[in-house]
């Protein structure tokens, strides 16, 4: 694909390629796929394989969580990275993102990144120690959590039912005649 300037600037904006150097950010751009959608296309579908993300460069789109989801359908903005785990492991969508109008895409496909990944190491190398430090955020956030709760508390059910009040075996008082 023909590199432009806007799918140079998107790609280098992305936090997972944040390490990445110009020119292993203009390969990417080179070989990635551009999609258009139109107003009410699916972009992604909760529930089904993914085979690679997808960088939202105009347009509007919205993520509907999975049927039976109560939550209402959350706006997603051009420069946001859609199904970013697709491109580089075997992942199932977790949401369906939909068009809200037309919608100018980047797709960034898994076999594609493997491939370059298999050329050239070093990109392999900087997206995985991005991916240890969020890990490693995510962990110490987990603990915090963690933390918390244990110094909280115990937590109460609001609404639930309380057990039976049962008395113990020595205290019961026997039924007439048994």
């Amino acid at each position: 694909m023909a590199i432009d300037n806007v799918v140079v600037a998107s790609l280098s904006r992305m936090p997972i390629f944040a390490e990445l150097r110009p020119l292993q950010i203009n390969r990417i751009a080179r070989r990635a796929e551009r999609c258009w959608f139109r107003g009410g296309d699916v972009i992604t579908r909760a529930g089904t394989p993914g085979d690679g993300a997808f960088l939202i460069l105009s347009g509007n789109a919205l993520a509907r969580q999975r049927q039976g989801s109560r939550a209402p359908p959350e706006p997603i903005a051009p420069g946001s990275l859609v199904g970013e785990l697709a491109m580089l492991v075997e992942h199932t969508y977790g949401a369906t993102v939909v068009a809200d109008g037309p919608v100018d895409c980047l797709k960034l496909a898994r076999a594609t990144m493997h491939t370059q990944m298999r050329a050239d190491p070093e990109i392999a190398e900087r997206l995985a120690r991005v991916i240890r430090e969020r890990l490693r955020l995510t962990a110490s956030e987990l603990r915090k959590i963690n933390q918390f709760l244990s110094e909280s508390a115990p937590l109460v059910r609001v609404g639930a039912a309380k057990p039976p009040l049962m008395l113990p075996d020595a205290v019961r008082t026997p039924r007439y005649g048994q």
